[in-house]
């Protein structure tokens, strides 16, 4: 498959996904809404959440854990943010980093503007307060942090690293970290299921655009430089 068919199809995905995300959410605001939330607040698919809550039920120790896992791929942005600043010292020009780091800045901080403007404007609140503090709870911030990151280092990884090791190594712990911390949030009982699901279909639609900017932008450069 040529670059060019790639990256047509990884923007058509991205695309559909981020369509679909917007989708979800009106739905969200609009099919069975029921004043089932704190303090009487509305929340959309009312009964399948509240069946949902009630089966999982609230794990406090198994949010605090994946809480703390978040500094994970927190760390992994803080990498690659130490990665393009190397390579902006040694070549000395914005213009010489290599594009797709440059692109994945861009990337983080559109997903940074997707958190904070849904912190702003709530769609709902989570089922419990946090804190005693009511708290935005659409789309899941850690899962979009998570589903929005981990997905980077793999790829980034199988780009530039020589080692078939690292890369395999790499491939596992990103999907294993991510599965569990998905499902840890899921059961945890401090988001509405339809809170996670907003959150896959936004990240991993950021995720396809952003894979659709690095084969555009590949037709028009040199490899990028490996690893050991």
């Amino acid at each position: 498959m040529s670059n060019k068919t790639q990256g047509r199809r990884e923007l058509l995905a991205g695309l559909a996904l981020l369509v679909a995300f917007a989708l979800w959410t009106a739905l969200i605001q609009c099919v069975d809404v029921q004043p089932i939330g704190q303090n009487g607040t509305n929340i959309g698919f009312a009964t399948f959440n509240t069946w949902f809550h009630e089966l999982t039920g609230v794990h406090m120790l198994v949010y605090l854990i994946t809480d703390w896992l978040g500094i994970v791929p927190i760390a992994v942005c803080l990498c690659f943010g130490a990665l393009g600043a190397v390579r902006l010292i040694r070549r000395k020009s914005l213009f010489q980093v290599d594009a797709d780091l440059l692109l994945l800045g861009v990337y983080y901080i559109l997903v940074i503007f997707g958190y904070v403007v849904f912190e702003m404007i709530p769609i709902n609140y989570r089922p419990i307060p946090i804190d005693s503090m009511m708290e935005a709870s659409y789309p899941s911030s850690t899962t979009l942090l998570v589903l929005s990151v981990m997905p980077t280092l793999k790829y980034q990884v199988d780009r530039r690293a020589k080692s078939s090791v690292l890369r395999g190594v790499t491939t596992v712990f990103t999907a294993t970290f991510s599965v569990l911390m998905v499902f840890g949030r899921l059961v945890a009982g401090v988001h509405w299921a339809t809170d996670i699901v907003g959150a896959i279909l936004l990240a991993v639609g950021l995720f396809m655009m952003y894979l659709s900017a690095v084969t555009f932008a590949d037709r028009r450069k040199v490899k990028p430089d490996t690893e050991v």
